[in-house]
C-alpha cells in the first residue's frame, strides 16, 4: 500500500475543499431606485456589485458614480459601454481594485438644479442612499465620479464644487463648451438652460452661470488636488477635443493633476467604450482599496 506524502495529502485536502466550497458570486448589475424628495419622484439607477460582494460582508469597497449623456439612461454604461466586462477584466488583471459603480438616470437634466433639482437629488438623496444601502467606503478617498458628454459636464461641476467629496474624476468627451455650446448641441434644445418663467428657450447667460469656468477660481482656492482624466475623439462633431484641451491646459497651469487623451473617433460609444478602461486605471490609482472591518 502506497502512503501519500504529507505534501500530496495537503494538496488532496485543498482540492477537496475547493470542490465543496461555494464559488464566489460573479459581478452583477442591478436596476433599482430611491425615492427622491428633491425630485418628488423615484430616482432610478443601476448598481454594479463586484465579484464576491455577497461572500464578503465585512468588506467595504470604493464607489464610482458614472453619469450618462444627454437623453441617455442608466443602462447605457452596461449595454452600450460594456462596463461590466471592462471592469471585471481590469479587476482580474489587478489593474483596478474591486469597486461598486452607481449609474443614475438623469434623462436630459444635465445634472443641475434647473428643469429638475437633479444636482440636489444626486447629492442629498442618491449618495446618502448608496452609502447606507451598499458597503461603500464613505470617505473622499473611496469615492470617484465620471461621465460622458452631458455626464462629463455634470461630473466636472461636481468635483469643482465639492472637491472634498471626490478623490478623482473621469471626463469622457465632456460637453463643457466655453463660452457657448455649438448650434447643434442638445444643451440649446432641452429647455434646461433657460431663463426662469420663460418658454424654455436657451439663454447664453444661464449657460454661462452654470458652466465650469465660474467655478474654477473657488475650486483652485481650496487647494485640494483632484486628478482628472479628460478625453475626446479627434473627429468629435461638437469639437470637444478643443474643449478638453482647454480644460486640461487650465488644470496643468494651476498644477492640478490631469491626463489628456485625444483618440481616434467621433462623439460616439466607440470612443467611450474603448477608453473607459484607461480612465478607470487613472482615477483609481489614488483611491483606497477595499477595507475589512471598517465602520465607514
Amino acid at each position: 500500500m502506497r502512503i501519500p506524502s504529507p505534501c500530496s495529502t495537503a494538496l488532496l485536502a485543498c482540492a477537496a475543499m475547493a470542490a465543496i466550497a461555494p464559488a464566489a458570486h460573479a459581478s452583477e448589475v442591478r436596476s433599482t431606485e430611491v425615492q427622491s424628495p428633491a425630485l418628488g419622484r423615484a430616482l432610478t439607477y443601476n448598481v454594479y456589485l463586484p465579484t464576491g460582494y455577497a461572500e464578503s460582508p465585512n468588506v467595504r469597497y470604493p464607489v464610482m458614480y458614472l453619469l450618462h449623456g444627454n437623453d441617455g439612461a442608466r443602462n447605457d454604461w452596461a449595454v452600450k459601454g460594456k462596463m461590466q466586462k471592462t471592469v471585471d477584466t481590469l479587476v482580474a488583471n489587478g489593474d483596478i481594485p474591486p469597486a461598486i459603480y452607481v449609474m443614475p438616470d438623469a434623462n436630459t437634466n444635465w445634472y443641475v438644479d434647473l428643469k429638475e433639482k437633479m444636482e440636489t437629488a444626486f447629492l442629498q438623496d442618491l449618495m446618502p442612499h448608496v452609502e447606507k444601502t451598499y458597503r461603500t467606503i464613505n470617505a473622499r478617498n473611496g469615492r470617484v465620479i465620471g461621465g460622458l458628454s452631458m455626464g462629463g459636464y455634470g461630473a466636472l461641476r461636481m468635483v469643482l464644487q465639492y472637491p472634498e467629496k471626490f478623490q478623482a474624476a473621469a471626463l469622457l468627451s465632456p460637453a463643457i463648451y466655453n463660452p457657448e455650446p455649438p448650434a447643434d448641441s442638445s444643451a440649446r434644445h432641452v429647455k434646461v438652460f433657460a431663463e426662469p418663467n420663460t418658454s424654455g428657450a436657451y439663454s447664453k447667460t444661464v449657460w454661462q452661470q452654470y458652466n465650469y469656468p465660474v467655478l474654477m477660481d473657488a475650486f483652485l482656492a481650496k487647494g485640494i488636488k483632484v486628478p482628472m482624466y479628460i478625453n475626446s475623439g479627434d473627429d468629435d462633431e461638437f469639437a470637444i477635443e478643443a474643449e478638453a484641451t482647454q480644460l486640461y491646459s487650465q488644470l496643468r497651469k494651476a498644477k492640478q493633476p490631469a491626463e489628456l487623451r485625444i483618440v481616434n473617433g467621433k462623439h460616439e460609444w466607440m470612443v467611450w467604450e474603448t477608453t473607459l478602461g484607461d480612465s478607470l486605471k487613472y482615477v483609481f490609482s489614488t483611491v483606497s482599496r477595499p477595507q475589512v472591518g471598517t465602520t465607514k
